[in-house]
């Protein structure tokens, strides 16, 4: 299993390798505060930081365990947020989809749904992923929802799983999606995405 950049095209979305020149538009994307709450980074409220994100993700890509994405909306051409693979175990054949966030005018539409079928899609028809895992902080009940809504399998609670920049003991709930489940996973994403909003 070799994890390459690469484009991934949906209908409302694209997802493009992370890059540099997506600074302004996503340190744009991320003004809002709320959207950095339950997130490992703290507070991304300037462009420095935000440049500091994307070259601490383009180090961790460069070790072969991310593949960051920019997420486009395809109609504007507008930079809206970023999502990625994490963890990556090709001995296991497994990945984590993770590190996700969207520009506020942008979450609740269909942008989180086609992501995570783009990012599905690609792991395991066109990786051979047998495993899929997304996990989101315990206090983050509309995160949990989203995961259910698409679904993933709840494993369970890492209790006092990390210490967030505010200090904040973050308690992770693991889900998952494995090879067999995803013929009947796909079909349910698709109905989701064909719903009309």
């Amino acid at each position: 299993m070799q994890i390459m950049p690469v484009t991934l095209n949906g209908r409302i979305v694209k997802l493009v390798p992370l890059d540099r020149s997506h600074l302004a538009g996503l340190t744009e994307a991320g003004s809002d505060p709320g959207i950095w709450k339950y997130m490992r980074y703290g507070v991304i409220d300037s462009q420095e930081k935000m440049l500091g994100l994307i070259e601490y993700l383009l180090k961790q890509q460069a070790r072969g365990t991310d593949l960051p994405f920019t997420v486009i909306e395809k109609s504007s051409g507008k930079a809206i947020g970023m999502t990625r693979y994490m963890d990556i175990q090709p001995e296991n054949r497994a990945v984590e989809i993770g590190g996700t966030w969207y520009g506020t005018a942008y979450q609740r539409t269909g942008v989180n749904t086609e992501c995570k079928f783009l990012l599905l899609q690609h792991a395991f028809d066109v990786l051979g992923c047998i495993r899929v895992q997304i996990k989101t902080d315990l206090r983050n009940e509309r995160s949990q929802k989203a995961i259910e809504r698409i679904g993933a399998v709840r494993e369970g609670v890492l209790r006092d799983h990390m210490i967030l920049p505010d200090g904040t003991v973050r308690s992770s709930v693991y889900y998952s999606i494995l090879a067999r489940e995803w013929p009947e996973v796909r079909q349910r994403i698709i109905a989701l995405m064909d719903k009309p909003r």
